[in-house]
């Protein structure tokens, strides 16, 4: 670990679409890999995934892949070049000349990805990355209790967390179809409707009542008296 120590430690990947915030792809591998080598795995997950439902990128119609700092190496970008993932991954400060060895290909893979960098597509894809990528690990870790686990094995641990997965992933579909993803959301959203529907019907008849203040009904209620009992009643 950072702090010296050693911890059984797993490592959480996730591919999030950028768009609808789902999380496309989430692997566990051993948190002795980096991530430049857990990179390849977790984007061949990704485009299973994708291709389950029509929309896999291909060579001929790449889909953009925003990664940090920490995923970009030369290898890794020739690996990406000319793939179904057009890269646009941040990019180290760097110390000194960079010296390429007669590596032609690294040397274009790395500035065709750093020309990219220099896009308005790319900083606005680095915000949403921030909003949505960072999000989604706050949700299943933090909020979801995911930080620390009693299970062993790297099958096990991603069954699990495949499970916490799904949950995210189904709390965005419900937000999206009735406007809450979460219990709480839901009576919060049916109290405010509930208080909505209560006003305008006691507005409503407080605009109609004077029209009808000498009338009354065959069981001798007016009808402020009843609309007021069901107002209240709902």
């Amino acid at each position: 670990m950072k702090d010296g120590t050693t911890h059984l430690a797993y490592k959480p990947e996730h591919a999030v679409d950028l768009d609808t915030g789902v999380i496309v792809a989430a692997r566990i591998h051993p948190a002795d890999q980096g991530d430049t080598q857990t990179l390849a795995a977790t984007l061949e997950q990704a485009e299973a995934m994708l291709d389950l439902v029509g929309l896999a990128p291909t060579p001929e119609t790449p889909a953009e892949m925003i990664a940090d700092k920490g995923y970009h190496s030369r290898e890794g970008l020739k690996a990406l070049e000319n793939s179904a993932w057009k890269s646009r991954i941040s990019e180290k400060e760097p110390k000194a000349f960079a010296r390429w060895h007669g590596d032609a290909a690294a040397r274009r893979a790395v500035y065709n990805n750093r020309a990219r960098l220099k896009s308005t597509v790319a900083r606005q894809a680095f915000k949403l990355r921030a909003e949505k990528v960072e999000r989604s690990f706050a949700f299943i870790l933090d909020i979801g209790g995911l930080r620390r686990t009693w299970l062993r094995g790297v099958e096990n641990v991603e069954k699990r967390y495949l499970i916490q997965v799904a949950a995210h992933n189904l709390g965005l579909v419900i937000r999206q179809r009735f406007g809450a993803g979460t219990p709480r959301q839901a009576a919060a959203l049916f109290w405010l409707v509930s208080d909505e529907c209560q006003a305008r019907g006691i507005a409503i008849w407080t605009i109609l009542a004077p029209s009808r203040a000498g009338q009354r009904t065959t069981a001798g209620a007016s009808p402020v008296m009843l609309i007021c009992l069901l107002v209240f009643s709902i």
